[in-house]
């Protein structure tokens, strides 16, 4: 079967790129005054603070998972502050989510004319992202590092340290002699394929990210809160790369998935919170869930419980209650299939229907009103 390779490509530097997102014109402070929001939506975000806070009394997961559109909306500052304070103790994106922070950390701007691009073959063949976090993963891969905090270490550390390649040569002949043909081994020689690739150097590669302060992932990595990426092969730009590598690529996403299920294993009396993630939210939420209830049986005999999940997205609800069961036909929330998955999966389902810049601030606001006890 033939293939096309990224090495026939022609690869062009970011700065060539007209970006449609600056963020800083977007960016929105944690800070900021919040919306009015309607009765509704009010006492939502209230009651879901109520739950956050519960949550982390008792030491329970609370997990943010959220799709691409949450940081091009300028919502990076947001959860910052949310990681920073304490709030949240998971953070998960997917591919898109990732790249854009790390455009937004490295040059300030990110988002292209995906039409007009595609029609030149343009779109998404750019150097810096697609080596750059290509090869963060590679690098990250040799330290145990899954897919997202090796980005956020890169953006923290403004830069990579790149080993030598005979240094890797050895680790390999070492663990080839030993037999061990584990995760360590695939890591090192993927990260060694891309260091002779790339031809570079060994010692640290310096890459600036003078906006990293608008970056969750750095920020993540910063405070050791787990940051998880969720990728689809095919799906994000970093394929069109010849950096890529899938073995690295697929090697740190189910770590990060692995991550991701630990912290749902913690979720018992927890939070899992999914703003604007239709189909990757749900889709790793409920093998998670299955993956933390076999632990959990085996271990004490029930399954987790008590849990509260709130979809956030801006698709109509039909005002429909969860706490009813699933909604007929004839009412919109029957079409949200992602509310009906996470429906399945036990616990107290909540959607709210909200621009996800509302959302966020007004959450935020309520739980800063409730640590001081306003």
């Amino acid at each position: 079967m033939d293939r096309l390779s990224p090495d026939t490509l022609k690869i062009r530097p970011l700065a060539e790129r007209k970006n449609l997102l600056d963020m800083r014109r977007i960016a929105i402070s944690p800070d900021a005054a919040p919306a009015q929001l309607d009765e509704r939506e009010s006492d939502q975000v209230r009651g879901l603070a109520r739950h956050i806070v519960l949550a982390r009394a008792s030491g329970s997961s609370v997990m943010l998972v959220y799709g691409a559109h949450l940081v091009k909306n300028g919502l990076g500052p947001v959860v910052v502050r949310l990681i920073e304070d304490g709030w949240v103790t998971h953070v998960a994106t997917n591919g898109a989510g990732s790249i854009h922070d790390w455009e937004f950390a490295y040059l300030g701007q990110s988002s292209e004319d995906v039409r007009a691009n595609v029609a030149r073959g343009e779109f998404g063949t750019w150097d810096e992202t697609g080596q750059f976090i290509n090869l963060a993963v590679a690098l990250g891969g040799i330290d145990d590092l899954g897919y997202g905090w090796s980005v956020g270490r890169m953006i923290a550390d403004n830069g990579l340290s790149v080993p030598s390649r005979q240094e890797l040569k050895a680790k390999v002949e070492m663990l080839l002699q030993q037999d061990k043909n584990g995760d360590e081994l695939g890591a090192l020689a993927d990260a060694l394929s891309l260091i002779s690739k790339l031809d570079l150097s060994a010692g640290h590669l310096k890459i600036e990210h003078p906006f990293k302060d608008y970056s969750i992932q750095c920020a993540a990595w910063r405070n050791r809160v787990p940051y998880t990426v969720h990728p689809g092969i095919g799906y994000d730009i970093i394929y069109t790369h010849p950096a890529n590598n899938g073995g690295a690529i697929g090697r740190g996403a189910v770590r990060d998935f692995q991550s991701y299920a630990d912290s749902v294993s913690k979720l018992r009396g927890g939070v899992h919170i999914a703003v604007g993630s239709a189909i990757m939210a749900p889709m790793i939420f409920e093998k998670s869930l299955s993956m933390a209830n076999n632990k959990s049986i085996i271990e004490t005999g029930l399954p987790i419980s008590d849990h509260y999940l709130a979809v956030v997205d801006i698709q109509d609800g039909g005002g429909w209650d969860w706490s009813q069961g699933e909604p007929p036909k004839d009412n919109p929330a029957y079409y949200l299939r992602f509310c009906k998955t996470f429906y399945r999966m036990g616990g107290t389902l909540d959607y709210i229907q909200i621009d996800n810049r509302d959302f966020l601030i007004n959450l935020y606001n309520e739980l800063k009103g409730m640590a001081s006890g306003d």
